[in-house]
């Protein structure tokens, strides 16, 4: 029965999108699939709302943020929420949890394919919002301890294996020169690359871009996270839970494509993404202009190249 209403999801993303390439009808398939699963749960969502709903998921960081995440989030404000289960360090993600199971070691980027337990599972042309809300991350986690004299501007990066070929979507040395160079004077520069030891991994290796010792040496007034985490490491659970206190202080980010740019993306203010042609889905379907902006009501800049970055620094920042 699954494999027939599949196949009839497909004819329909079809007609419906006729100039869609035929590989990514399947994304739009699995979605109306998802959200028709949705039809089981009438009863429990609208009639007894009683606490019944238990999510569990370990796949991509990028789906949690997006899909997961918001989903469970709805759940919790229905009063239909029982209990979450994730990844380790992921309790501050689900701080509105009643019950929040860290029972998985590492993400498995398989796992998202064929989860239809939430509306929204994949890459869309559209979504739907009727079980979806925003996490209020900025309010709950905002604070005095991470705020500087001047505004804070989070540079998120990242530099590892991106669909099994080399690094693709981020600042490279050169690149983290000029921009540091143009905003550090109106300011307060925090640069962002986690360390594989600090947060959950998934089937992307982490690589060393060599820029940390290069930031120290040549702009020490950028605060590196990895310094101030083991700065403040008795006062905060985890790496997970010490970013979300310093992007709630923040309204400029930089970012690159996938998680790094979804988290980004749930503090308001100004996310430049860096997204380069010929990778992930999102450029098909037009997200950064979509789920992105929704995750906060941020606006959102899409860079298809590292010239791009600078253009919206020189004209946003």
């Amino acid at each position: 029965m699954k494999r027939f209403f599949l196949k009839a999801l497909y004819v329909v993303a079809t007609l419906n999108y006729p100039r869609l390439r035929r590989d990514l009808r399947y994304f739009v398939r699995d979605n109306y699939f998802a959200r028709l699963n949705q039809l089981r749960f009438i009863r429990q969502d609208f009639v007894s709302k009683k606490p019944y709903k238990v999510i569990d998921y370990h796949g991509e960081f990028d789906q949690e943020l997006r899909y997961v995440l918001p989903f469970a989030y709805w759940h919790y404000c229905n009063g239909t929420l029982k209990q979450t289960i994730g990844c380790s360090n992921t309790k501050a993600f689900y701080f509105f949890s009643p019950d929040h199971v860290e029972r998985y070691e590492k993400r498995v980027w398989q796992a998202g394919y064929g989860y239809y337990d939430v509306p929204n599972m994949t890459h869309s042309p559209t979504f739907d919002f009727s079980k979806w809300a925003r996490v209020p991350f900025k309010t709950h986690y905002q604070n005095t301890r991470f705020r500087y004299s001047k505004p804070t501007l989070v540079i998120a990066n990242k530099y590892n294996i991106e669909w099994d070929q080399p690094p693709i979507n981020f600042l490279d040395i050169p690149a983290l020169d000029r921009i540091v160079t143009a905003c550090k004077d109106k300011y307060q520069i925090i640069y962002n690359r986690p360390l594989a030891t600090q947060i959950v991994g998934d089937n992307s290796e982490t690589l060393d871009l060599h820029e940390h010792a290069w930031l120290r040496e040549h702009h020490p007034d950028v605060l590196l996270m990895n310094d101030l985490y083991e700065q403040n490491r008795s006062s905060v659970d985890n790496y997970n839970h010490f970013q979300l206190l310093v992007y709630a202080n923040c309204d400029r980010f930089i970012s690159m494509h996938g998680g790094t740019a979804a988290l980004a993306s749930y503090f308001g203010g100004i996310n430049i993404i860096l997204s380069q042609p010929g990778g992930g889905k999102e450029h098909d379907f037009n997200e950064y202009e979509t789920i992105f902006p929704a995750l906060s009501g941020a606006s959102i800049r899409h860079a298809r190249t590292v010239e791009e970055v600078f253009g919206f620094v020189d004209s946003l920042f």
